[in-house]
């Protein structure tokens, strides 16, 4: 199924002005140079494939993929993550990281349950994230509806503080490999050791979602060396394994 309701990365971006306003000082138009430079050596006529027309489903997923690799190598990623983990009021800009983090490892429910709590907090990158979330599975209605309130959302006011960057979230070398895999087409993945971290988070019950994971104060920490986190109560091994109850 095609819509024409349907824009390029580059023009959704700039409408939603993705991580503008979560991160304030972020380039955003150098992390678009940088996807560019990373894969020169594609080939775009390599592959049978590659020139065919791309349904409006497969060009959202596609755009989220890049979204959320941007998202991740925000060098104020880490920092908003620790928010998350850490406050007493759980952070919406943290829970755009955790969600980009869980859409990653192909969690992509609870993904949505973090993106949809960070737009309720008044998140415009989260919204303009829920619309390429309904969008790559052809619920049109609901994409539009989400681009709909990422461009009503206010930015972040002129002047306001951020905490400054304490270190990068990701590796450099994994970071490269997520924004490359997106340029070339394929769909960006972590390597297994840093998944199974986020397999291994605890889980709390959701009417909704069946299981959604939630962070740990010490994930910045562990996602960097790889270093596995114990399960909680209805922990599990993988996103499938974490679904012991139905959509409701």
């Amino acid at each position: 199924m095609r819509t024409n309701d349907h824009a390029s990365i580059s023009d959704l971006l700039n409408q939603a002005e993705v991580l503008a306003d979560t991160y304030s000082d972020y380039d955003t138009e150098a992390a678009r140079q940088r996807v560019d430079s990373k894969a020169e050596s594609w080939d775009p006529g390599a592959g049978p494939d590659a020139r065919r027309p791309v349904a409006a489903h497969e060009q959202a997923a596609r755009d989220l993929d890049l979204a959320v690799a941007l998202i991740v190598d925000s060098p104020q990623a880490a920092t908003a993550l620790e928010r998350l983990a850490d406050d007493d009021r759980p952070d919406p800009e943290g829970a755009v990281v955790f969600a980009a983090l869980l859409h990653l490892a192909r969690d992509h429910d609870a993904a949505q349950f973090w993106w949809q709590f960070a737009a309720g907090g008044g998140n415009r990158t989260a919204a303009f994230c829920l619309s390429l979330a309904h969008g790559r599975r052809a619920e049109f209605s609901d994409a539009r509806h989400w681009r709909a309130e990422a461009r009503r959302l206010e930015a972040a006011p002129d002047g306001a503080t951020r905490a400054p960057a304490a270190r990068p979230l990701l590796p450099e070398s994994i970071r490269h490999q997520l924004l490359t895999q997106c340029r070339s087409g394929s769909r960006p993945t972590l390597p297994a050791r840093l998944e199974a971290v986020i397999n291994r988070l605890p889980v709390d019950p959701d009417l909704d979602y069946g299981t959604i994971p939630r962070p740990v104060p010490t994930l910045t920490h562990d996602l960097p060396q790889g270093r596995q986190v114990p399960p909680g109560p209805v922990g599990g091994t993988s996103p499938a394994a974490r679904r012991t109850t139905g959509d409701g």
